[in-house]
């Protein structure tokens, strides 16, 4: 009798442990899913794309749920975020359209904040993968030089040299567009 006890116990036992799974997931879903779509959003310039890349990440996290530990799902979710985009970008040979991107002449003349955010957004499309995640991270998401690395599996030293890298490229576009305008 006892051992029918013990393993009706472990099947209760098992079901809590599931409907907390469950319930730790949805959380993890609601609390990340609008910063996570976001970031992909402004590396893939394309909100289907990106939300089929975000939908693919919590797909993927809830068939990985019990390897994944809850205190270290965002990192995971945005790495895995990261990587998905560089496979699709890959995959659909969109790495062509980011290195032949033109700023175009006219933009010293732009007056607008429209016209140059559209600058900005072109010189970020045209960056390598990595430091376009990085400045995104930084820069729109807020995130620290810490949680970026973590994300990207980098060191907090290489993440500040991707981001100032990126930041200086982004300069010397802004200078020469400004130059031939």
């Amino acid at each position: 009798m006892s051992s029918c006890n013990f393993s009706l116990e472990k099947i209760v036992l098992t079901v809590i442990v599931t409907i907390l799974k469950r319930q730790e997931f949805n959380e993890v879903v609601e609390m990340h899913s609008q910063n996570l779509f976001r970031f992909a959003v402004n590396f893939l310039r394309s909100s289907n794309d990106a939300e089929d890349i975000v939908q693919d990440v919590f797909e993927k996290l809830w068939i990985n749920r019990e390897k994944v530990e809850l205190e270290k799902a965002k990192s995971w979710l945005f790495t895995c975020t990261h990587n998905a985009m560089l496979n699709f970008i890959k995959k659909s040979s969109r790495l062509e359209y980011m290195e032949t991107s033109l700023i175009p002449e006219n933009t010293a003349t732009a007056t607008s904040s429209f016209e140059s955010k559209q600058v900005v957004d072109r010189i970020v499309s045209i960056l390598p993968p990595i430091q376009k995640s990085i400045i995104l991270m930084r820069d729109l998401e807020g995130y620290s030089y810490d949680e970026i690395g973590d994300m990207l599996e980098l060191s907090p030293s290489q993440v500040k040299v991707y981001l100032f890298r990126a930041r200086m490229k982004i300069k010397k576009q802004l200078k020469e567009s400004t130059q031939y305008a």
